[in-house]
């Protein structure tokens, strides 16, 4: 995959970006969730104190732009059928695809306010990664779906909760973005080693 200057994943990067996002999902209710339970009261149903799919979602339309929001909604709809119980699913009322697609559409839009104030948010054309401007564009990926599943979950969120729900849904998803961003930087860096000492 490369960036999102006309060039489309085909059904391996499809699969790639698809299966990436089951795979953090999967983490993220499997060890994380646990883990927030054990140590700290439940913030919500919904949110997570580092949620990884959101660094899937930031990346993948970092490197290929529009491209990656169908893999992104099939990983997203397979990753909730696998891993969210009955339980949420009746608690959420059918809200789960809205969600799913608000939650897409609101990492591209970052990227996409971004570019239409002149900020070179997209990788590609051989510029160097910018962490702060993928860490800013997560930010605003991150707000705009913190209000769009607020506002998507308002029958379920006590309208008292509001607040730290936004905040607990940003808090999360920027962990889980930067968690994301520093193991695949490692995996990177472990993968170079070989090549240079060949």
């Amino acid at each position: 995959m490369r960036g999102s200057d006309g060039f489309a994943p085909g059904l391996s990067g499809f699969g790639l970006i698809a299966l990436t996002y089951i795979v953090c999902h999967g983490v993220t209710i499997w060890v994380i969730a646990p883990a927030q339970r054990f140590f700290l009261d439940d913030v919500s149903v919904i949110a997570s104190l580092a949620y990884l799919p959101h660094g899937v979602r930031v990346l993948s339309i970092w490197l290929v732009g529009w491209r990656a929001i169908l893999p992104l909604i099939a990983g997203a709809v397979a990753a909730n059928m696998i891993f969210t119980s009955s339980h949420i699913l009746d608690l959420m009322q059918g809200k789960m695809s809205v969600s799913i697609l608000m939650s897409v559409l609101s990492a591209y839009a970052a990227f996409e306010v971004l570019r239409l104030l002149g900020v070179a948010s997209y990788a590609g054309g051989g510029r160097r990664v910018n962490w702060r401007t993928l860490l800013l564009t997560g930010l605003l990926a991150s707000v705009f779906n913190s209000v769009c599943q607020t506002l998507i979950f308002s029958g379920i969120i006590a309208p008292d909760g509001t607040l730290w729900e936004l905040a607990s849904f940003v808090v999360g998803d920027m962990i889980g973005q930067i968690v994301l961003m520093i193991a695949l930087m490692m995996i990177f860096r472990a993968l170079r080693g070989p090549a240079t000492r060949a």
